[in-house]
């Protein structure tokens, strides 16, 4: 009995966003019991397309493929200063397109085994933060980039040019100030950190091109060029011939955490004074309050639980992405490379958490003024989105 309260309590600890999505799920029951209407809450082609890049994701990362992309441009360091761009900047920009967790479980202990062949390991809980921070926004950019925009983007029925216009000024001014962090930082030279080349097999190579391929139909999927079903019956089938281990490492609570949410919404959403009083304290906050709660409960269950009581999804996009700054669960992300870190520098933990925390404060602070600039000096004409959804760009919009 005891050994089991103690796997239930470390259950908890390890899944307390799932737990509580599960207890709020239960909950939202006594006041809409059980029924075939449930069905009709849960967004399955969300859940189908994050399984299938989830899928292809691993099998490319299980290739070998990202450790050689990265040993090719560290390859070409010969400073601290070119070295922090290209570990962290591999995360910004491939965070766009394999999501912000991907990156980082790919490049976060990639970073740390490069400055340790360096001499650098000292280098390692600001490099890590900045690897955190630039995967957490870079991941704005794209509807792939991370759970709750693929959610946002399927919910508000956006085109991607439109997504993309809306995030791109966040974006370019979010690589700005991470290029100005690390230019101001300490700037040393390094010898070769000399990283062997990874050596394909023939079987390594077709599987790398056929991950590419469904990949591919990922991206038409997310856009809504093949159907979702499509996509993810073609990375069930690639994962079971090509590599199983792949169905272990998939994050089933993150998507049990989105089933729990989407029938917490559901059954609230169908209680009409509830609603009303959330939509109405929801309504013209949608930024500030999703920033507010990703701090408490990150920012995947924060979309899926505001985007019940509001249609202003432009805003509540920026707000929960916004949002993954901040506290260290902000963004479920960021204890991937949290872990990584602790692990290798145990004696740093405190450091990285205060370093991590001023940090994060520093970069939402000043992305949120510069949201309110925008909004205030209504920059969402200029990407063809209005603060009440999202509306086709044309001259005319301006």
């Amino acid at each position: 009995m005891k050994n089991l309260f103690l796997k239930i309590k470390k259950f908890i600890a390890a899944e307390a966003v799932l737990c509580i999505a599960f207890l709020l799920a239960v909950i939202s029951t006594f006041f809409n019991p059980p029924s075939m209407d449930y069905f009709s809450f849960i967004d399955f082609r969300v859940l189908g397309i994050l399984l299938g890049l989830m899928l292809v994701m691993d099998g490319l990362r299980r290739i070998g493929i990202f450790e050689e992309i990265c040993r090719l441009l560290t390859g070409f360091t010969r400073n601290t200063m070119q070295l922090s761009f290209v570990l962290v900047l591999l995360c910004f920009f491939s965070s766009m397109f394999i999501t912000n967790d991907v990156a980082l479980v790919t490049f976060v202990p990639l970073a740390i085994m490069t400055l340790r062949q360096t001499g650098n390991e000292d280098k390692t809980v600001i490099t890590v933060i900045m690897q955190t921070v630039a995967a957490n926004l870079g991941s704005m950019l794209m509807p792939s980039g991370n759970p709750q925009n693929l959610y946002l983007f399927d919910l508000s029925g956006m085109d991607l040019a439109g997504f993309v216009l809306l995030m791109l000024p966040y974006t370019a001014i979010s690589l700005i100030l991470i290029s100005v962090f690390i230019i101001l930082g300490k700037n040393r030279r390094i010898e070769s950190n000399g990283a062997a080349a990874v050596s394909f097999t023939g079987k390594q190579k077709v599987s790398a091109v056929i991950y590419a391929l469904i990949f591919t139909a990922g991206i038409l999927a997310v856009c809504r060029v093949l159907p979702w079903y499509f996509f993810l019956l073609l990375s069930c089938i690639s994962a079971f011939i090509l590599n199983k281990k792949s169905f272990l490492t998939v994050d089933y609570s993150l998507l049990a955490t989105f089933i729990c949410f989407f029938v917490f919404i559901g059954n609230i959403s169908s209680l009409d004074s509830v609603r009303h009083m959330l939509t109405s304290t929801v309504s013209g906050r949608e930024a500030l309050i999703g920033i507010v709660a990703s701090q408490f409960i990150s920012n995947v269950p924060a979309a899926l639980m505001l985007s019940g009581f509001t249609e202003n999804y432009s805003e509540l996009i920026i707000g929960v992405d916004l949002g993954g700054l901040g506290t260290l669960i902000a963004s479920m992300a960021s204890l991937i490379s949290y872990k990584a870190a602790a692990a290798a520098c145990p004696e740093k933990r405190r450091t990285y958490i205060l370093q991590f925390s001023a940090v994060n404060a520093a970069f939402l602070i000043i992305l949120y003024a510069f949201h309110l600039i925008i909004h205030s000096s209504g920059g969402f004409a200029l990407c063809g989105v209005r603060p009440g959804g999202f509306t086709p760009w044309s001259p005319t919009s301006l």
